[in-house]
């Protein structure tokens, strides 16, 4: 039995990595899926895989950090496929481990605006669609073991993921207890995604928080998307207001 047979679910940062692979699984579990990206050929690609495989995907070109863009991304799902079941707050991005002292107002400003306030405006325009539905909706914030600790990004990158885990129990104290929208995180440590390629400059005291930290295990991109499914699914049904950490045990010791 295929897990989201007719629930309709928007995936931000579809065009690769985590996002990539929990559309797929999502798709390939029956879901009618928005794919949204700002690159446009790589949603393109990823929608073309579903359907060969006879998934239903539908890709829409999104800055998330742009709020018409927002509100197109989810105008598309409810127009195309008449409901919105399932919001994932995937995209993000990295700040080069940038200290306080070394981040500029423009590397602040763009991290809080892809990882924070843009998930922020989503899961807003969302609510609103899934509240007047009658079996609600459900958010997955996509946050980051750098949401749980200091050192595992920069100052910008660190707190962002901190707010989107703050913003993800807000949201679950509201609107799950009190209403039909439940909202989770998945916490992931390095996981093997092209997001390390914009690590160009790193901090050299940010990289050594970082490395005095430790190594941890390398995930793959399923590995987490399997956690948004059990998140995204009727299997969670009450599991509200937590933060999943996938991370091979980095931060366990």
């Amino acid at each position: 039995m295929e897990k989201l047979t007719n629930k309709t679910a928007i995936v931000t940062g579809a065009g690769s990595g985590m996002g990539k692979a929990i559309a797929e699984l999502f798709a390939k579990e029956g879901a009618r899926t928005v794919l949204a990206d700002i690159n446009i050929e790589a949603l393109e690609t990823v929608v073309a895989e579903i359907q060969q495989v006879g998934g239903k995907a539908t890709a829409v070109k999104v800055n998330i950090a742009d709020e018409a863009d927002i509100e197109k991304m989810i105008a598309t799902a409810v127009e195309t496929y008449g409901t919105l079941d399932i919001l994932v707050n995937n995209a993000g991005i990295m700040d080069n481990f940038k200290t306080v002292a070394e981040a500029d107002d423009v590397l602040w400003d763009r991290v809080l605006a892809v990882n924070l306030t843009g998930p922020f405006k989503a899961s807003r325009a969302a609510i609103k669609i899934m509240e007047n539905q009658e079996k609600g909706g459900v958010i997955i914030n996509n946050a980051s073991v750098g949401g749980l600790f200091g050192t595992r990004g920069g100052a910008a990158y660190v707190a962002s993921k901190h707010g989107l885990v703050g913003l993800t129990k807000n949201i679950a104290a509201t609107y799950g207890r009190l209403g039909k929208v439940r909202c989770n995180a998945i916490a992931p440590g390095g996981v093997n995604t092209n997001i390390t390629k914009t690590i160009t400059e790193p901090s050299e005291m940010g990289y050594k928080a970082i490395l005095n930290a430790g190594e941890g295990p390398i995930g793959a991109p399923e590995e987490i998307a399997a956690v948004a499914l059990f998140l995204a699914s009727d299997d969670s049904s009450f599991v509200n207001g937590t933060v999943i950490t996938a991370d091979g045990g980095w931060t366990a010791g």
